[in-house]
């Protein structure tokens, strides 16, 4: 312990001759500043030659020091101002590729209709439910690499719903999809519509670019039974489901909680992907919530083709 003070003691003694020494010779050069140039200049003994050429290497290397550090922010302020510029110019070029894939689909992508017809059904809280499905929905079809050609039927201007989408949707009124009052099928004719419904027997076997696919925009808390498959019946047109029997299982979980009943962005989600990829297998496991209580059957147990 003595040794350790001694030696710090001895540390903070050099430290302070240091100091001294530099300040004599600030102190010098004062003095030599106000005297006259033509001044003679006496001889400097040789320690106050040391302290001088001391001081002189001190100085030069506290300048280049800074010279360094000025470079050096040049150079991160240059690197973060192409950053920015980069990252800028990304955004651009993703949302341009965006408007592009969008507009492309609303001319030639796979028609896809949103039935709003129920939306009176609904309470307040069930309307601002659907509304925030329908911004998710939208924002999955803007990020698809094959995005569908969106419709939402059936959508009244005087609707609550209309205007809770507005309200909470930032926008809305903008989005790259086709607004209408019309139904479906005064758009389309009955024979190309499957209208999508968990309780229709059928199960869909593809996706494809022929068939206008119609989910029912409604969130149902008191879980009416089979209001789809109803919907599908007045319209008169064909009803199926999605493949879930024929593609996973139920799995065990502490509540014995199992469903097929999806929200219409979760059922647009495994609709994209299976158009994607071709495989409801792929499609299911990928987008059918784990929180169901189903899970994809390992391959060979079920059919795994779309």
């Amino acid at each position: 312990m003595t040794e350790i003070v001694s030696e710090s003691s001895e540390e903070q003694t050099r430290g302070v001759w240091e100091m001294m020494e530099l300040l004599n010779i600030d102190v010098l050069e004062e003095e030599r500043a106000e005297e006259p140039e033509d001044a003679p200049q006496a001889p400097l003994s040789k320690n106050a030659s040391r302290k001088q050429r001391h001081w002189e290497r001190t100085l030069a290397a506290r300048k280049s020091k800074r010279r360094e550090e000025k470079r050096r922010r040049r150079l991160n302020r240059h690197s973060e101002e192409e950053d920015t510029a980069h990252h800028q110019l990304s955004k651009r070029a993703v949302k341009a590729a965006t408007r592009e894939r969008l507009a492309e689909a609303r001319v030639s992508g796979l028609k896809v209709c949103v039935d709003l017809s129920m939306s009176h059904r609904m309470s307040d809280k069930e309307t601002s439910r659907l509304a925030a499905q329908l911004r998710r929905l939208y924002g999955s079809n803007r990020r698809a690499s094959k995005p569908f050609r969106l419709f939402l039927t059936s959508l009244r201007e005087d609707s609550r719903l209309l205007a809770e989408c507005v309200r909470m949707n930032d926008g809305f009124l903008n989005y790259s999809l086709e607004r209408t009052e019309q139904s479906c099928l005064d758009i389309f004719p009955a024979e190309s519509v499957v209208y999508l419904s968990p309780d229709a027997q059928e199960a869909l076997e593809r996706v494809d670019g022929d068939t206008v696919y119609v989910l029912g925009g409604l969130v149902d808390e008191s879980v009416q039974k089979a209001l789809s498959l109803s919907r599908a019946e007045e319209l008169g047109v064909r009803a199926a489901r999605l493949p879930i029997d024929e593609h996973m299982r139920k799995t065990p979980n502490g509540k014995n909680f199992h469903s097929k009943i999806l929200a219409v962005n979760q059922v647009f989600d495994i609709m994209l992907a299976a158009y994607d990829t071709g495989s409801w297998t792929l499609a299911l496991d990928k987008c059918f919530p784990r929180s169901k209580g189903y899970a994809v059957a390992p391959q060979g147990h079920l059919a795994s083709s779309a």
